[in-house]
């Protein structure tokens, strides 16, 4: 008996496929046009709010390095070189096969096309309603003129003036700030200590970040971090009605083909090809009159090369940022002078002031508890409700490299139980990789990945000239480590595995032409015309900031493209 049941059709003004902050851009701005959209997730809903920060939670504010255990959960790694070493210890009666004879059996998402030295191993990919901003840094720096929109003489399609403009409304979408953590005393402690290490910190500045004030923050140190909730505003709630258009979404939805039709310079998308994954039995229809793609760097090209689009292109032109990373503990001399560093002339305005009068108020209540014979009295100085430092070196011309000194939780660096987070500081250093077509991801016509899709494969390396730029950056963060304290045990300094800043860019990159780019200025795909792309993969230069501010100003420029019509159709 035949357990499929007859193919389901939905039609919708616009199917989006991802719900990243950049697939939300795209679904409120053409909701608020009038436009009726439905949005498909392969990925569960784990928030009441469509695709809020799990990190907003009570727990993981008061205790940030337990959101690590989330964040692993969360990443889906897209290609594991197989290992084939055998396991020498086994059991010799115990099932064993000659790997040289199987040596193409895929199991469990390993990837025996890979090769190890051009692999991105630490790449992933978040299933999840609201993608990788259910646990995201947070941090929207946007990119420098001249070094991440200017490569070899030629600049972004989308031209300086408007991507200001752009900027500035993406900006709003992710409720930016640079104050919510200025007046920390931790926050500037650490400003305080780089200004006066040298004139190579003079422009250290607040990380700007998409983040805000709760209604009680009075009372906590707790913060709302942003995610695709805030920038789907009031459509994040299930159940609002929005006065024009509609807005509906369907986790665990996911689009295996889509549909196309025409010819060679004039096709459509007729329709898309979609699984229930709570019901498998269940082939889904899904029509639109526009379609937009935004559900990942990796993903976003795989699902286009599963539905036969062949531009040469596709996957090609790959950046991903080389990236260093350690913890300092904070100098004993730091701590012993806190109050007079804060009130220093060049931190003496009202915010460090009345950190430093805080700081004075807590040591002495605190050594007035210990002469009291009370051992539970604090030995550190900040109050433990000064929230974290978040500052920034942003990338120069001649300083090619984002920094971010910070904390934050990662799939790295958790503090041990025994050492208090309130004297540790994280140096995330984020080098630049430039676009070669040799730097690229395949897909394989013959293995499936977990969700049963043409398993990715990398092909990547560094060149010389990047090799020698990411040495000297390593170079800066020793020496910004050096003026703020020693190293954490376990996190010296060190390279991370590639592919760990989850940036990859570059895959289906903007351009003004369909033999080196995939979508056009307004992220339509090259000779499709009815079919949009979103994400960081349309980046097409490299960039050493985090990618997500002008990933979502780009996908603002395309949706109204969209309400307003693709000026060549």
């Amino acid at each position: 008996m035949n357990d499929i049941a007859a193919p389901v059709t939905h039609e919708a003004d616009v199917l989006v496929i991802g719900s990243g902050p950049v697939g939300c851009t795209f679904a409120r701005r053409l909701v608020e046009a009038g436009r009726n959209v439905l949005m498909i997730d392969a990925g569960a809903q784990l928030s009441r709010r469509y695709g809020e920060h799990l990190k907003n939670s009570y727990l993981f504010q008061r205790n940030i390095d337990l959101f690590v255990s989330v964040i692993k959960g969360n990443l889906l790694p897209l290609s594991t070189a197989t290992h084939r070493e055998p396991v020498l210890t086994l059991d010799p009666s115990a099932f064993s096969y000659d790997p040289d004879k199987y040596a193409g059996f895929s199991l469990r998402n390993q990837n025996p096309e890979q090769r190890q030295h051009l692999n991105l191993p630490a790449a992933a990919a978040t299933y999840a309603v609201g993608g990788m901003a259910t646990h995201w840094t947070c941090a929207i720096p946007r990119f420098h003129p001249e070094v991440e929109r200017r490569y070899r003489g030629q600049s972004y399609p989308i031209d300086d003036k408007e991507m200001d403009k752009l900027y500035d409304e993406a900006e709003s979408l992710l409720a930016r700030s640079t104050r919510v953590f200025a007046s920390s005393a931790r926050h500037l402690l650490v400003k305080r200590v780089l200004q006066r290490a040298g004139e190579e910190f003079a422009d250290v500045t607040e990380l700007p970040l998409a983040v805000s004030e709760r209604a009680d923050s009075a009372r906590t140190s707790a913060v709302t971090w942003s995610a695709a909730d805030t920038v789907l505003g009031d459509l994040a709630d299930p159940a609002h009605t929005p006065p024009r258009g509609s807005f509906t979404l369907l986790p665990e939805h996911q689009c295996v083909r889509l549909e196309i039709t025409g010819s060679d310079k004039h096709q459509k998308v007729r329709e898309a090809v979609v699984r229930d994954l709570r019901d498998l039995r269940e082939e889904i229809r899904l029509r639109a009159e526009t379609y937009v793609v935004a559900c990942g760097a990796v993903p976003t090209p795989q699902l286009l090369f599963n539905s036969g689009v062949t531009l040469p292109a596709l996957g090609r032109y790959l950046t991903e940022q080389p990236m260093s990373f350690c913890q300092v503990v904070l100098q004993q001399e730091h701590m012993d002078h806190l109050e007079e560093i804060l009130r220093s002339p060049s931190g003496g305005d009202g915010p460090a002031r009345a950190a430093a009068d805080r700081v004075a108020r807590y040591r002495a209540a605190e050594l007035k508890r210990l002469h009291s014979g009370d051992k539970c009295a604090d030995p550190v100085p900040f109050p433990p409700t000064e929230r974290d430092p978040n500052l920034a070196l942003l990338v120069t011309g001649g300083r090619p490299w984002h920094c971010q000194i910070h904390r934050d939780a990662f799939t790295y660096g958790a503090v041990p139980p025994n050492v208090d987070p309130r004297l540790i500081v994280d140096l995330r250093w984020f080098g630049i990789s430039r676009p070669r077509p040799e730097n690229r991801v395949t897909f394989s016509r013959k293995l499936r990945d977990t969700f049963d899709m043409p398993q990715p494969t990398f092909h990547f390396r560094l060149d010389e000239a990047e090799r020698k730029d990411t040495d000297r950056m390593n170079e800066h963060m020793l020496r910004t480590a050096a003026a703020l304290g020693g190293f954490m045990p376990g996190s010296e300094p060190v390279f991370l595995t590639p592919g760990l800043p989850l940036h990859i860019a570059g895959t289906t990159r903007m351009g003004t032409s369909a033999l080196d780019s995939v979508v056009d200025e307004y992220s339509k795909v090259w000779h499709i015309d009815n079919l949009y792309l979103g994400g960081n993969g349309l980046h097409p230069f490299g960039n050493a900031s985090n990618p997500t501010l002008t990933s979502v100003a780009m996908a603002l420029h395309a949706a109204d493209t969209i309400v307003k019509g693709h000026p060549g159709l």
